[in-house]
C-alpha cells in the first residue's frame, strides 16, 4: 500500500518543491513508485519491468533526463540499446501521469504527485538542471481567464521557466 499523506503532515515530503528544498529522497522516490504501481493495479495498465526501472532512473534525482540518457543506463543494466525500449517506456509513463516531458529540456522528469490531478510548473536551474514540479494552480486559472475572453479554451499547457536553485544562486 503507498503511503499516501497530506505532504505538510509528513518530514519526508514537507517542502513543497522537494527538488530545491532538503528533504527524504528516497522516501520521496519510493514513495512515487508505490502509488504508481496502485494506480497501474487500478487501471489495469501494466508497469513492465522495463517501464518501472525507466521510472526508478527518473526518480533517482530531481532533474530531467534525455532519452538517450535513460536508453545508456538501461543498455549498461542488460535492458537492450535500442532507442525504441526507452521511448516506448518513457511515452507509458507521461501517459500514465508518472512522468512529465520537460520541453525546453527535451527531457523527462519523474511525477511527483502521481495519481493526483495537479497544474505543474517546472522550474528549470539553468546551471545545474535540477527540476523542481511546483504547483501552478493560480497560474493556469490566470491563463484559462485570458483565453476565455478571446473564445479559446486551453486542454493542455505546460508551463516552465528558467533561472536558478537556491543553491545555484548562492554559489553565484
Amino acid at each position: 500500500m503507498p503511503h499516501t499523506h497530506d505532504p505538510a503532515d509528513c518530514p519526508g515530503c514537507a517542502a513543497p518543491d522537494l527538488a530545491f528544498a532538503r528533504h527524504d529522497h528516497a522516501h520521496c522516490a519510493s514513495d512515487a513508485l508505490a502509488r504508481a504501481e496502485v494506480i497501474c493495479a487500478e487501471v489495469g495498465a501494466r508497469l513492465t519491468p522495463v517501464r518501472r526501472r525507466v521510472l526508478e532512473i527518473l526518480l533517482e534525482q530531481h532533474q530531467a533526463l534525455g532519452a538517450y540518457d535513460v536508453l545508456n543506463r538501461l543498455a549498461s543494466e542488460g535492458y537492450g540499446n535500442q532507442p525504441p525500449v526507452a521511448y516506448r517506456a518513457l511515452e507509458f509513463l507521461v501517459e500514465q501521469g508518472f512522468a512529465h516531458r520537460i520541453q525546453r529540456l527535451n527531457a523527462f522528469t519523474a511525477c511527483m504527485h502521481p495519481g493526483e490531478a495537479h497544474a505543474p510548473a517546472f522550474l528549470i536551474c539553468r546551471v545545474c538542471s535540477a527540476v523542481s514540479e511546483a504547483a501552478a494552480t493560480p497560474v493556469r486559472a490566470a491563463l484559462d481567464t485570458a483565453a476565455a475572453g478571446v473564445g479559446f479554451v486551453i486542454e493542455r499547457s505546460t508551463i516552465e521557466a528558467l533561472g536558478l536553485c537556491p543553491q545555484c544562486r548562492e554559489a553565484a
